[in-house]
């Protein structure tokens, strides 16, 4: 067997590292070590499992271990600072990353047959609690126009879950990466660092609805519980409720029925309101100026069936706080008021709603500048649901905006680490080139804004703070690159009305802001 990664060719058969057509000596250690992290790269791999196989269980000094990783990282040409393609994880062992592929055959010979193995990434270490990520729910009611209702049962369980802090909950927005894939369990949880993961369906037939659900240990693939619920829709909250106790039920028995009970909330008692809050949701995240409309609507549809809903006023906020920062607003005066009075009730009924409490609080901030009184909904919300990453995130540029740079990375860090495979990846390392802006330090700045330009090329908030960056250090290239992108998106801005993108609290981080823009070329 050939291992084929880089340009290097491991030969198994004739215990040969090649680079290219020259030979590269490894002592005999070297090569069994460097075969065994080859061989099991799809996980980490513990000292004391190395020293049980390289050494057969003899004692080595972690002096030595050291040493042998050296080498073998020397011949492959990496190293403990790169870790390109052997990773530390600090306290727990060393894994091969580099992407492999295998052959068969001599070095030099032909290839009989040969197979990409693309490894997973590298995922995190998993929490001191039971931790869960919750799989879109396969919808087999034959009709796609009901895929937003299987996505809003998965919505619901994960938000019940989440309500406990006894457990670890990985966001929706990561768990949807997989909607439509065939999934292996197991590379599921070392992806997302849970223990366990739950999947299953949704058929809507007529009035009745059943659901089935599946929990499994991701460790071994071996399901823990299952169970299949069925009911007249006009039940469905109860239902959801009842998945959502038996799953924390399965994974933290110890946890007491009060504590389960409260953390179980039905959303809205009209399923015509829930309807078109989840069709809201559906469009919101598309990012579009015609689907934010679309979104707006519908938020305020649900809002005309249930007055109550607290999550449709937050959501409908968050519509204007799109709007505004992408230059969408035609009437600023009337929408900026609408934005105001729906922020202000979602934040008056969401006693116990997070998503109500985190967007109506950061839509306070953002359009109208009440940045004391959102911190103070926004921290609520976090307390209500832990576990609401892009409540966390949002917390997160809160903090640039009050110009609390270590509350940001704080916070972003935390949102990374509940939501690892996010589509709003580039929202998170956006915020970290903010926080690493206030305080001078550009050349961070400037890695964590490409970052995010890498995942989404036209955020403008991360063209405008790597532009900014780039004309601060002094390189002048990349930042009249940066303006020309800028302009592009926004023709319309200009120095003085950057606080409509940029709400700075204090003057010093908008002067330091406007700075670096006005040397990159922005005009007044």
């Amino acid at each position: 067997m050939r291992y084929l990664f880089e340009e290097y060719a491991f030969d198994t058969d004739r215990r040969e590292l090649h680079r290219g057509k020259g030979g590269i000596r490894l002592a005999p250690q070297v090569f069994d070590l460097l075969y065994y992290l080859i061989r099991n790269r799809e996980r980490v791999v513990s000292k004391e499992e190395l020293t049980n196989a390289i050494w057969n269980g003899r004692a080595v000094t972690d002096a030595a271990l050291t040493t042998r990783l050296r080498v073998v990282r020397s011949a492959i040409g990496d190293s403990g600072e790169d870790q390109r393609l052997i990773k530390t994880l600090p306290r727990k062992g060393w894994r091969f990353v580099g992407l492999v592929r295998e052959a068969q055959g001599p070095v030099g010979g032909a290839v009989v047959a040969e197979r990409p193995v693309e490894p997973s990434r590298p995922g995190p270490a998993l929490p001191d609690k039971p931790s869960i990520a919750v799989l879109p729910f396969q919808n087999m009611s034959g009709d796609v126009e009901q895929e937003y209702f299987a996505d809003g049962v998965v919505d619901d369980i994960i938000t019940g879950l989440s309500r406990s802090k006894s457990l670890f909950v990985i966001a929706r927005s990561s768990s949807f990466t997989y909607k439509g894939k065939t999934v292996d369990i197991k590379r599921v949880g070392s992806e997302l660092g849970v223990r366990y993961v739950l999947e299953g369906s949704v058929r809507k037939a007529g009035d009745r609805v059943r659901i089935t659900g599946q929990l499994v240990d991701a460790a071994t693939g071996n399901p823990i519980w299952a169970d299949r619920y069925e009911s007249k829709l006009e039940d469905i909250f109860d239902l959801q409720d009842r998945v959502t106790m038996s799953v924390i039920g399965a994974i933290a028995p110890r946890l007491e029925r009060a504590e389960i009970a409260r953390a179980l909330r039905k959303p809205t008692e009209s399923l015509n309101a829930y309807d078109y809050y989840l069709r809201g949701l559906v469009k919101v995240h598309r990012w579009t100026r015609e689907a934010n409309s679309e979104a707006l609507k519908l938020f305020c549809k649900a809002i005309e069936f249930d007055p109550h809903l607290a999550s449709a006023y937050g959501m409908a906020a968050w519509c204007y706080v799109q709007r505004k920062a992408r230059g969408w607003m035609t009437e600023h005066a009337e929408e900026s008021a609408e934005a105001t009075r729906l922020a202000g009730k979602a934040v008056r009924l969401g006693g116990d709603d997070s998503v109500a409490l985190c967007m109506g609080g950061y839509a306070l901030a953002f359009v109208t500048h009440e940045f004391g009184d959102a911190a103070v909904f926004m921290d609520r919300g976090l307390v209500v649901n832990p576990n609401l990453a892009w409540g966390w995130m949002l917390s997160g540029w809160l903090r640039v905006w009050r110009g609390e740079p270590e509350l940001t990375l704080e916070h972003v860090a935390h949102a990374m680490r509940l939501s690892p495979r996010d589509p709003s990846m580039y929202g998170m390392h956006g915020a970290m080139a903010y926080a690493h802006f206030l305080v001078a330090r550009h050349g961070p700045a400037s890695l964590w804004a490409e970052k995010s330009m890498r995942e989404n090329p036209n955020f403008l908030l991360a063209i405008c703070v790597s532009t900014a960056s780039n004309a601060l250090a002094g390189r002048p290239e990349q930042a009249h690159r940066g303006l020309t992108r800028i302009l592009e998106c926004r023709p319309d801005l200009r120095t003085a009305n950057l606080r409509d993108l940029t709400p700075f609290w204090r003057a010093r981080d908008l002067a330091l802001f406007a700075k670096g823009l006005r040397k990159a070329g922005l005009p007044e």
